[in-house]
């Protein structure tokens, strides 16, 4: 008896295929379209133990990794190789992506030991409270919970320079990095950062399908993993009052005028096929209006995830295209990396030691 085909849940549609990058097609056939997206399948919790995205790489192995306490979740603290400078180690603070939903204090650790070990730095990651169990306004509670411990505490415990700490994050992550960089501003005594690194990030959280006022959410409409039918479920899970939607601790990029004149200078990660890519572009712009120094990348042929797609299990395939009468083969060995998600880690590093006041190494 023949085995029955796969059901394919998340097929690449045709009119993307010529727009995506042939790596990132290669990848999504082999591991991701006979799986569902989570906002296809009724909820359970239990899809947290995997990862939110796969195509990561091993974690780098760093000098120390260590769990500590806050009131209501944890931090997993990693400190590089080497001798800390006298005044103590520069220090990232980081918040993963995952919606608000998904994702956990390990799920992203190739991002955090890149940062860790290439910009020679402190990374404290942020085990924030999630969706839809916990909603909003706890992720944002816990994120700037988790800055004034670092600043307060970190010296004592972490061996880091409180004069030199950067904020950043994933999609969801970035948001909440984006919202600690005002909140920052606006701490009596304000907390001074030096930098701000800002991946895939949710700046609007009144953005919606009809593409007013992003043409992303229209242009990438037909884009895959992050649909946006997954966008406004994530949404709705960590912001279930939608009253909630527009204020600036959601959506950071209605945040006070005077905080984002106060802003750290920033680097800032967007993907061509991604809806929430021009939203990421405004809130550059904007921090660039009020005199901050932005560096912002826009990696083409890339749909949202690919920060986390540095790494990948070997595919060879064959795909093929039929346009008309016109039919194309792609054939196409990997052998272990998804090349433009490791050249988005390294830009990161390289901004990130820069915005430190450290050396990059490779």
């Amino acid at each position: 008896m023949s085995t029955p085909p796969q059901k394919i849940w998340q097929p690449i549609p045709p009119a993307l295929l010529p727009r995506l990058l042939p790596e990132y097609a290669a990848f999504h056939i082999a591991n991701t379209q006979h799986k569902p997206n989570g906002h296809q399948v009724p909820w359970d919790p239990a899809v947290r133990l995997g990862p939110p995205v796969e195509g990561g790489s091993e974690p780098l192995k760093c000098a120390s990794v260590k769990d500590f306490p806050l009131s209501k979740c944890n931090v997993r603290v990693y400190t590089p190789d080497g001798t800390p400078p006298e005044a103590g180690w520069p220090v990232f603070i980081f918040y993963h992506g995952g919606g608000w939903t998904l994702g956990s204090i390990s799920t992203e650790a190739a991002i955090t030991t890149n940062m860790c070990q290439r910009a020679h730095c402190v990374v404290v990651n942020v085990d924030y409270r999630l969706g839809p169990e916990i909603p909003y306004p706890a992720a944002v509670e816990d994120a700037v919970e988790s800055l004034h411990w670092v600043h307060e505490q970190g010296a004592a415990l972490l061996g880091i320079n409180p004069g030199r700490i950067a904020v950043g994050g994933s999609s969801s992550g970035g948001n909440l990095a984006a919202v600690v960089t005002h909140k920052a501003a606006l701490a009596e005594p304000p907390i001074p950062l030096v930098f701000q690194l800002l991946f895939v990030p949710v700046t609007d959280n009144t953005a919606d399908p009809s593409g007013v006022p992003y043409k992303s959410w229209i242009e990438n409409a037909n884009t895959i993993s992050l649909v946006p039918d997954k966008m406004m479920w994530f949404r709705r899970n960590y912001l279930p009052n939608e009253a909630d939607w527009p204020n600036w601790d959601n959506s950071p990029i209605f945040a006070p005028e005077e905080t984002f004149k106060k802003a750290p200078n920033a680097f800032i990660a967007v993907c061509e096929l991604d809806v929430l890519r021009d939203e990421g572009i405004a809130y550059g712009e904007k921090l660039k209006q009020a005199g901050v120094d932005v560096e912002l990348h826009v990696y083409k042929g890339c749909p949202h995830p690919i920060v986390a797609m540095d790494g990948a299990s070997s595919i060879r395939y064959a795909l093929w295209r039929s346009s008309l009468t016109v039919l194309l083969r792609y054939n196409y060995r990997r052998s272990g990396v998804l090349e433009v998600g490791k050249r988005l880690l390294t830009d990161a590093a390289k901004a990130l030691a820069k915005g430190l006041g450290t050396e990059y190494s490779d």
